[in-house]
């Protein structure tokens, strides 16, 4: 298999087609090897446009939807980037070709190990990989410019709010089941401006009554 093609032609067609812009979000993902996340049995869907599972019912996210979110988080090259979600580690690694320092927490031991491996051997020491409950943050390395949910809660933890710098950006999923929008909030000075950008569809956001 042609990885670098595949790879050009996700881009090109799955994400600059469909409206993706910021070219430092279409060089990150063009850069990432994302067939190195995903679990061999799906290895020749690695450039589907579409999500993979990667056991323990998680999800790796369809490419656009990595690139969208990245796009509204508008991460940047001295930014420091928190991520609730590790799952596979792709989101964290398209985060870290971009911003200067990226810690990523899930709640499973396993995930955050298979990810930490393989983020590591890729080379991304700016990547932290965290086994923790990610409704609580990261208080000791806050406060953050970007915050990005990579699974669904029903409302967006306090805790994470509290973390994000003025001027930062936080991105998520937000609902239940089918009944979810994804949605930007911005701190403005001592308030929060909130958006909501499009319909999605995440798995839930461990910890929550389930």
């Amino acid at each position: 298999m042609d990885w670098d093609r595949e790879r050009e032609r996700m881009v090109r067609w799955q994400i600059a087609g469909r409206g993706v812009r910021d070219p430092m979000v279409l060089e990150a993902m063009g850069a990432v090897p994302r067939h190195e996340f995903v679990l061999p049995e799906y290895l020749d869907l690695a450039y589907a446009d579409r999500p993979l599972p990667i056991g323990l019912d998680q999800t790796i996210s369809q490419p656009y939807i990595v690139a969208y979110m990245t796009e509204a988080l508008e991460p940047g090259p001295d930014d420091r980037v928190l991520e609730v979600g590790t799952g596979s580690g792709y989101q964290a690694a398209v985060l870290a070709e971009i911003a200067t320092r990226v810690a990523t927490i899930d709640i499973s031991p396993v995930l955050a190990r298979r990810a930490g491996r393989v983020l590591r051997e890729l080379g991304y020491g700016n990547v932290t990989v965290i086994a923790a409950d990610g409704r609580r943050g990261l208080p000791r390395a806050a406060p953050f410019d970007a915050i990005l949910l990579a699974a669904a809660p029903a409302r967006i933890p306090a805790a994470l709010v509290d973390q994000l710098a003025v001027g930062g950006r936080l991105v998520a999923p937000i609902g239940e089941g089918f009944d979810q929008v994804l949605r930007r909030w911005r701190r403005v000075g001592s308030g929060l401006e909130v958006e909501d950008l499009i319909p999605v569809r995440f798995v839930p956001l461990t910890g929550e009554g389930r």
